[in-house]
């Protein structure tokens, strides 16, 4: 799967490294080198997470270390205004903000009311805002994991259970209604294959509802599961069936080695392609589908992939669709992939940065598998540490 060479006039380069980082002062940039120099050497990631879990376990006052480092790296703040300086360096570069409430692990009714409560807060604040395109959720936030995986095994559920899921039920239409309501578009997020075929159920019953005038409630799809790409064909066919838009976010995925040990263990078909190359095939055939039929359906590109970036760019283009067509969106982490978001900014393209927040306790797991997929995920740490290289040393500053 190809997109044309540099002769035939691709539409945008990510080498740019005075785009990617012109809103870091070489201080900030210093240390932003000094933090991926750092989660580039796995032995130092795994002793850090030890000894962060232990310190904090203990009590031990290590929070404004892990502040004013990590967290500052890869998170807005801990409450949602804390948020308001990231949205506004963001919007001066044209890149929008989502709004990522990241807490996790609180698995109590009570704990579910409150997510949800946040969720509402910033789908308010992105109607009040043209920074922040998307709001965003995982239903794991919002309702129990267990109940969820028990509801797609189609096994009896309690009567406590059954009054369990119709409060999950309600939940999720009261995030999408009230979206609907303030015309925020809102992503619901990918989880484990044991419980997305009842996450894709919920999503689907919500765009029935609310994406008749337009698409407001998005699905996400894994590209690394071997039924996506016809999992995202059907949800097409069915929408225009049905009457209304699909929403789609296109990632390539994030429980590898979770779905792999799961299959391994449970004795069945392990749901992940065997192949990087097989799931950037299905990738950007996704991409493909979606702006061939891009009439009825809108798409986020959730990818820090250079090729599949490109790609799009140089399809939309020789679709001769707008760059910044409000149907076709790319995003990345905010900490992550500057080189690719600053740049498709510059260039007119719609760009939007996941923008996590919340008190750095609960916040913690997040942050520990961005240090964690930093070192595992083949050149990522690498490669975002020698784009800040690259940077220092066009700046005449050194990396010291």
């Amino acid at each position: 799967m190809a997109y044309p060479s540099p002769k035939d006039q691709i539409p945008v380069f990510f080498e740019d490294t005075s785009v990617a980082f012109a809103s870091k002062s070489d201080a900030k940039l210093r240390k932003t080198y000094w933090l991926f120099s750092l989660m580039n050497q796995a032995r130092v990631v795994n002793l850090g997470t030890f000894f962060i879990k232990l310190a904090l376990k203990l009590n031990l006052p290590i929070k404004n270390l892990i502040r004013a480092t990590i967290f500052e790296q890869f998170c807005g703040g801990e409450t949602i205004n804390d948020c308001d300086a990231t949205i506004e360096m963001l919007a001066n570069s044209r890149i929008g903000t989502i709004l990522d409430y990241s807490v996790e692990g609180e698995d109590e009714e009570t704990s579910f009311d409150a997510t949800a409560a946040e969720i509402l807060r910033t789908i308010d604040k992105a109607a009040g805002s043209k920074s922040i395109p998307f709001s965003v959720f995982k239903v794991t936030g919002v309702a129990s994991a267990d109940l969820l995986e028990k509801i797609q095994r189609k096994d009896s559920l309690s009567g406590e259970e059954e009054a369990a899921y119709l409060r999950l039920k309600k939940r999720v239409e009261r995030l999408c209604s009230h979206a609907h309501d303030k015309n925020v578009r809102i992503f619901v997020d990918a989880e484990e294959s044991w419980i997305q075929g009842i996450i894709d159920e919920l999503t689907y019953e919500m765009m029935h509802k609310f994406n008749k005038e337009q698409p407001i409630v998005y699905n996400t799809y894994q590209l690394y599961r071997h039924e996506t790409l016809d999992a995202l064909k059907s949800a097409y066919l069915i929408a225009r069936q049905k009457g209304y838009f699909l929403g789609g976010k296109l990632v390539r995925g994030a429980y590898m080695e979770k779905e792999r040990l799961r299959a391994r263990e449970n004795e069945y078909f392990n749901p992940i392609h065997a192949s990087k190359e097989a799931t950037d095939t299905d990738y950007n055939v996704a991409i493909d589908f979606c702006l061939e039929h891009i009439e009825n359906v809108s798409i986020c590109l959730g990818t820090h992939n250079e090729y599949s970036s490109q790609y799009c760019a140089a399809k939309m283009k020789k679709l001769a669709l707008e760059n910044n067509d409000p149907r076709i969106w790319f995003a990345q982490l905010l900490g992550m992939s500057d080189n690719i978001s600053y740049n498709l900014a510059k260039a007119g393209y719609n760009v939007a940065k996941y923008v996590p927040y919340g008190p750095i306790d609960a916040v913690l797991p997040y942050l520990i598998r961005r240090a964690e997929e930093n070192t595992s995920i083949a050149g990522q740490s690498s490669r975002e540490y020698l784009l800040v290289k690259s940077e220092l040393k066009r700046r005449g500053i050194g990396s010291l």
